[in-house]
């Protein structure tokens, strides 16, 4: 089932999650219903908390829409290690009409709990090290232009309430 994606600035968005403590029947069920609102926004990753779920999953798909889908679900994701500076663009699906460089870690390790509650882990690079630091910042209720400059910060604020005064 697609379900809303909740955007800036909603003020679900800034609550923290919970872990999941054991994977159950439900766990699979927001999964599944993540990854078709993520598929259908489009977007490479979206959060729980995204779509007011405050519990600590997350999924990505960084292949390219030419290619077979690859869902990567992560629940209770744990970056253990990071090494390396990226500074890229990011957009999201809870802030639509806006993007801005980012200082992330260019590689990092997750660890987290698959679909049938297996520890697994990933090596990230690139787009993928981001979409999970990303991703894992909304478990913890920050937004990726909680990470701008102040002034960058204040611009998109201002734009923000811009837009949604022009919504009333």
């Amino acid at each position: 089932m697609i379900r809303t994606i909740l955007t800036y600035p909603n003020p679900e968005l800034k609550k923290k999650s919970a872990p999941v403590t054991i994977v159950t029947d439900s766990t699979r069920e927001l999964v599944q219903d993540m990854a078709e609102t993520m598929y259908d926004a489009p977007g490479i990753g979206l959060a729980a908390p995204q779509i007011g779920v405050h519990q600590r999953v997350i999924v990505i798909d960084i292949s390219a829409k030419n290619e077979p889908p690859e869902l990567i679900v992560a629940i209770n994701p744990v970056i253990i290690h990071a090494e390396g500076d990226a500074y890229e663009e990011e957009g999201c699906l809870s802030v639509p009409s806006y993007a801005a460089n980012v200082k992330r870690h260019a590689r990092v390790i997750v660890k987290a709990l698959d679909l049938d509650g297996i520890e697994q882990t990933w090596k990230a690079d690139d787009l993928l090290a981001i979409a999970f630091q990303h991703e894992i910042d909304h478990l913890d209720g920050i937004l990726f232009v909680d990470h701008l400059s102040t002034l960058k910060r204040e611009l998109f604020q201002r734009k923000a309430r811009k837009a949604a005064e022009e919504k009333q």
